[in-house]
């Protein structure tokens, strides 16, 4: 089977080509500020990063011929984990409905689409989105009905990572207890219950630790009165919130090698704002202890931030108390979307419907 993977972030898209489980290409197109300025919506992009997409495959000499085009999953409506065949009511979904995030994995299945689309048999899919939902009842209860709790995680790397894990001590990830905490961009903290996250914060809209370039939770009133000051509009105050926010408005950057080589360098005060973020994300890895009653197997840390040597040895030194600590540093979304869809089309498991 062939299978076209295609990932995109906010200033790359990743791409890949698998024969069954081989990849025989592995890109990731960067791009500029000055060429992403050119749009106004994130969706403008598709025919750009599309056309991007296809040159790469000329380039690598790959013909246009697939049995499946997975892309990552948008930031549509809740739903279950698992693969879902992208269908016209995801595509609305995406671009005219329900989806409140002006984020780049949207465009990942409107680009999967298409490509697949032109391609005689070939199918299109995405798998474990960002807006998987498998909360416990207890989990959804804010202390306002107005706003009861969501998640935005990243469910598709934690999925990968954790199955990882499982194979390689000899065990399903349907029997284990994990914690699991991506360090990227965006930090999301998930409890894994036997195969299913029963708890994970809202990474992207403002729950949990503040991370390179989000807020994380922020004092409810003080935000509320900020609204209404008149200093900011609501478009700059969301970008407060997810963007210019975390570690990017405390030190002016959201590079992690920039601030890590200044801590080196005895930058006090960017050590003091980067020791401040491990210790809320390790008060939040502790949090999620209590949600699995302490009964847990496994804490493991993935994404770009696990590379740090720094970031590891900090978080380790707070919560290895709870369970043993493993590091998986980056991230396994491209073979995982390309195994998904794989397992699909061998009848291994079964594609779910959108709706």
């Amino acid at each position: 089977m062939k299978i076209l993977v295609i990932n995109p972030g906010s200033t790359s898209t990743k791409m890949a080509v698998y024969e069954d489980e081989k990849p025989i290409l592995l890109r990731s197109i960067t791009h500029s500020a000055e060429e992403l300025a050119l749009f106004g919506d994130v969706t403008e992009q598709q025919d750009f990063r599309r056309q991007l997409v296809l040159n790469e495959l000329h380039m690598a000499d790959i013909p246009v011929q697939f049995d499946a085009v997975i892309g990552r999953g948008g930031l549509v409506k809740p739903i279950a984990g698992g693969v879902y065949e992208i269908n016209q009511q995801m595509l609305d979904d995406t671009l005219h409905g329900c989806v409140m995030h002006n984020h780049a994995c949207n465009l990942g299945c409107l680009i999967a689409y298409e490509i697949a689309a032109s391609i005689p048999g070939c199918r299109s899919f995405i798998a474990d989105p960002g807006v998987v939902d498998e909360l416990s009842p207890l989990a959804r209860i804010s202390g306002s009905p107005l706003m009861p709790r969501i998640c935005i995680w990243h469910a598709l790397n934690q999925r990968a990572i954790a199955r990882r894990y499982a194979r390689g001590i000899g065990k399903e990830y349907e029997d284990l207890n994990l914690i699991i905490c991506h360090l990227g961009g965006g930090i999301s903290i998930a409890a894994h219950e036997h195969g299913r996250a029963i708890d994970a914060n809202n990474a992207l809209d403002g729950e949990g630790p503040f991370s390179p370039e989000r807020a994380g939770s922020l004092p409810a009133a003080d935000l509320i009165r900020l609204c209404f000051s008149g200093k900011y509009n609501e478009k700059q105050l969301l970008k407060r919130i997810a963007g210019k926010a975390g570690l990017n408005a405390h030190l002016g950057t959201n590079d992690m090698r920039e601030i890590l080589e200044r801590i080196q360098q005895g930058d006090q005060h960017a050590q003091l704002i980067v020791d401040a973020m491990l210790y809320h994300v390790a008060k939040n890895i502790a949090a999620e202890s209590a949600v699995l009653c302490g009964q847990v197997d496994a804490i493991l840390l993935t994404g770009g931030m696990a590379r740090s040597e720094y970031i590891v040895n900090e978080l380790r030194r707070r919560i290895g108390f709870l369970a043993p600590v493993y590091t998986f540093p980056g991230e396994d979304e491209m073979e995982a979307l390309a195994l998904n869809a794989l397992a699909v089309l061998q009848g291994k498991r079964e594609a779910k419907i959108y709706d």
